[in-house]
């Protein structure tokens, strides 16, 4: 389609960017008008609308269409995580929550591990029937398929959710507090430090993944499927260590401790990867980068837990 890095890169941003507030949003509403059920049917079935779009504009050429489906996709993303999130806290209480967490992250890793490593057979197996844009909008379409089948999980979990609350005579994710915008005035120094955390790291991570195919290649000699490989590790890693370190942050609730860990070997693993020739399976493996900043996620999400049951207090952001 002939589209330079910049474009490129404008994709990621459009997705990123509603998130900057949605996310806030989408929460509220999941708590004072959706509810979870209808909360999570709903943004999976925005994802699933905006990836759509996104695979009709590759088909047809229309790169400011592309950029529509990702905004719209973005819309539903996160937010559906924050749904996510609170099927956790509504069925699961106490410290097993890191652990829970970490299984859920492990999953969602699993699924970007698969992209990074099918997506590009898969266009070339399409690619010797169609070429060019068509080729890549057929590809996306197929993409669309699983956000399809993501909505009707969604719709599934809804069910049983529904089921269990019948049952075990209980209001899903509900904790009796009325929840207000004004509320966030009160939010302790402590949260607003860590959300700088994610922030500043988030930004190390996800834009190095996004170009990190062609950093693989150019400076290292990979071919792409290589390069996709080595990319894939963050999510790999994420995958297999995502329960265990939310079990380790549990046992030892040393939460800033492993915080600093994952900021200073991300550091380490950055450095060899700009300024040394080293094989980067190393710098990616052997450094566990990407594995603390798995430690990192399951972290920021811990305070989080208490929160969700309407206790938290100063010294949930301090441990």
């Amino acid at each position: 389609m002939k589209v330079d890095t910049g474009s490129y890169m404008a994709l990621y941003s459009w997705y990123s960017w509603p998130n900057v507030i949605l996310c806030f949003f989408g929460g509220f509403l999941i708590d004072r008008v959706f509810g979870i059920r209808l909360g999570a049917s709903l943004f999976a079935g925005i994802i699933f609308v905006g990836q759509v779009v996104f695979a009709l504009g590759a088909l047809n050429n229309m790169f400011w269409l592309m950029a529509v489906g990702r905004f719209v996709f973005g819309i539903g993303g996160e937010s559906l995580a924050v749904a996510q999130n609170a099927y956790a806290v509504s069925w699961f209480m106490g410290k097993e929550l890191n652990m829970v967490f970490g299984l859920q992250l492990s999953f969602s890793r699993v699924g970007s591990t698969v992209n990074f490593n099918v997506m590009e057979p898969l266009y070339d197996a399409v690619n010797k029937t169609y070429t060019g844009y068509k080729c890549l909008g057929i590809v996306l379409m197929i993409a669309a398929a699983f956000c399809l089948f993501s909505f009707v999980c969604a719709l599934i979990l809804g069910f049983f959710d529904k089921r269990a609350n019948r049952i075990l005579h209980r209001k899903s994710g509900e904790t009796g507090e009325v929840v207000k915008l004004q509320d966030t005035k009160d939010f302790p120094l402590s949260f607003w430090l860590i959300s700088i955390v994610c922030v500043s790291y988030y930004v190390a991570i996800f834009p190095f993944t996004g170009l990190g195919n062609v950093f693989f290649q150019r400076k290292f000699g990979f071919t792409p499927a290589n390069a996709n490989a080595v990319n894939s590790l963050i999510y790999l890693i994420s995958a297999g260590a995502s329960p265990f370190l939310g079990f380790a942050v549990d046992k030892t609730g040393r939460n800033i401790v492993w915080v600093f860990l994952a900021v200073c070997f991300t550091v380490l693993s950055h450095g060899l990867l700009a300024f040394t020739f080293v094989n980067p399976y190393l710098s990616m493996v052997c450094i566990f980068h990407f594995l603390c900043y798995v430690s990192n996620r399951c972290i920021n999400e811990g305070p989080t837990n208490n929160a969700s049951n309407g206790s938290l207090d100063s010294n949930d952001w301090n441990k």
